[in-house]
């Protein structure tokens, strides 16, 4: 009863009987409840109650209840309702964070001629055939005590993978054509291959033309102004920001270790996607493989 255990919670400041009195129970009653020990749903609300502990530490303490939710159900085969997961977190005290607005880095090169819209806002897992068949791309930034960090990527669809990133204390072209390479070398790129993006100066410019071209992939960029048309990789952004939660680094490798831990590790292997159905871009890219050899 919710008396008892507020009697139990008051019961340092204040004698029993008196608590008992002002909440209108017996003494004898909340001994007797006492001596009975937790019932078979507290017992299993405990045992629950470790499994959330563990998922919410091992996602950095990133993880509402949502995704605790999703990680008991597709990760470890536990089924219980969201309701009582989100109930169980609230009163111990553990929430997903959640990301304060960011200043946008999108700087158009006027003169530069834009790629077509290949994709035309379809960014679902399904509309690629195959790993690296379409990616998606984004320049961000992270504070540090020694200035700027500065993060491109290239995003892969049909997994939900990042393929490739990279770092530098600029924004230069280099930034991008690095994270290209980055994801061409992990994956084989199928032909007729696509990069999205939005129209900053990076992705209009003649050197990451010349690099899409000597990869065999094709540029596409969404409209000006529109963060719908790139809207996963806004999306994934975002999503680490909020999940590495902090703000602030006191050295750019303090950073870098950051975000390597986050994609490499977290992100990439352990990091479920309800548009994947619940599995990690790691485990979608295995399903590939696996059916690609199954073909073969």
């Amino acid at each position: 009863m919710s008396r008892y255990r507020c009697i139990v919670a008051e019961k340092a400041e204040y004698p029993v009987r008196l608590l008992c009195q002002a909440l209108g129970v017996s003494a004898s009653g909340f001994y007797a409840w006492c001596r009975r020990g937790p019932s078979d749903r507290q017992r299993s609300d405990q045992r629950l109650l470790g499994w959330i502990r563990a998922i919410h530490g091992r996602s950095l303490g990133t993880y509402g209840s949502p995704r605790v939710h999703a990680e008991l159900e597709y990760g470890h085969d536990v089924h219980v309702g969201r309701k009582r997961v989100e109930r169980l977190m609230r009163a111990d005290g553990l929430s997903g964070r959640h990301l304060r607005r960011r200043r946008g880095l999108t700087k158009q090169d006027r003169m530069a001629v834009p790629a077509p819209d290949l994709l035309g806002r379809e960014f679902s897992p399904a509309s690629a055939a195959t790993p690296g068949a379409r990616m998606v791309g984004d320049i961000t930034y992270l504070a540090t005590g020694e200035g700027w960090l500065y993060l491109a990527d290239a995003l892969d669809l049909a997994t939900r993978s990042v393929l490739g990133y990279a770092m530098a204390d600029h924004m230069r072209v280099s930034l991008v054509v690095d994270a290209l390479d980055m994801a061409a070398g992990r994956v084989q790129l199928p032909a007729g291959a696509i990069f999205h993006s939005d129209r900053g100066s990076q992705y209009t410019s003649l050197a990451f033309a010349r690099a899409c071209d000597r990869l065999g992939v094709s540029r596409s960029m969404g409209r000006t102004g529109s963060c719908f048309d790139n809207a996963v990789a806004e999306s994934f952004w975002g999503t680490l920001k909020r999940e590495l939660g902090r703000g602030w680094w006191p050295t750019r490798a303090d950073a870098r270790r950051a975000v390597f831990h986050y994609i490499s590790i977290f992100y990439n292997r352990q990091r479920r996607h309800s548009a994947l159905g619940y599995l990690t871009p790691q485990e979608a890219i295995d399903r590939y493989s696996q059916r690609q050899t199954l073909v073969a």
